[in-house]
């Protein structure tokens, strides 16, 4: 028997590490913020499968090099192994805004990409970001949008604008708590 799959899309920088204005451009720049590590272990001990989707243009900007991403997401994972938990897949676009590519957030190319890689509808999957941009992907694609106050979430929501079901949370931690309180809606 198969088991539904339950599936969390997560932003990278503002949501699970402290985003920086200067981009985070090395493993030693890259820093959790407090309790979302644990937050993506529990997720998984609560039968999550946890996908980041992250729009890394510092390297279409010449900032960093693609060894240099792989190191710090591998400094990342390794953290999220060492608290008893897992990502399943990291799915990032190395354009600028300028290039305008499909896969940059706020276009959907990234969350497409992880509908097709899991074989799955993306309607009310949750889609954890920081910014505008991460939930109007989400959104589009017809994921359950939730803002976390940590990295550039206080201006985005005292910006307004936000996708009318959007739920919002002081951090990671938070929102993965009412997260596992309630029923899951699983993918069939």
């Amino acid at each position: 028997m198969n088991t539904p799959l339950k599936l969390v899309i997560l932003d990278r920088d503002g949501v699970i590490n402290v985003d920086s204005d200067h981009f985070i451009k090395s493993p030693a720049e890259w820093k959790p913020i407090p309790g979302s590590i644990e937050a993506i272990a529990r997720l998984n001990q609560n039968g999550y499968r946890v996908v980041v989707a992250t729009n890394q243009s510092g390297i279409g900007r010449g900032l960093f090099d693609m060894a240099t991403l792989n190191a710090i997401n591998d400094k990342m994972m390794e953290l999220v192994f060492r608290n008893g938990g897992r990502i399943d897949a990291i799915f990032f676009c190395p354009c600028t805004a300028e290039q305008k590519c499909h896969c940059r957030k706020p276009d959907t190319g990234m969350f497409e990409d992880i509908a097709a890689r899991y074989q799955v509808g993306l309607t009310g999957v949750p889609a954890i970001g920081d910014s505008l941009r991460d939930l109007e992907a989400g959104e589009k694609v017809g994921c359950a949008p939730i803002l976390v106050l940590t990295g550039k979430g206080k201006k985005t929501r005292d910006k307004g604008g936000l996708p009318k079901a959007t739920r919002v949370f002081a951090d990671l931690a938070a929102a993965v708590d009412a997260l596992v309180a309630e029923p899951a809606r699983s993918l069939a």
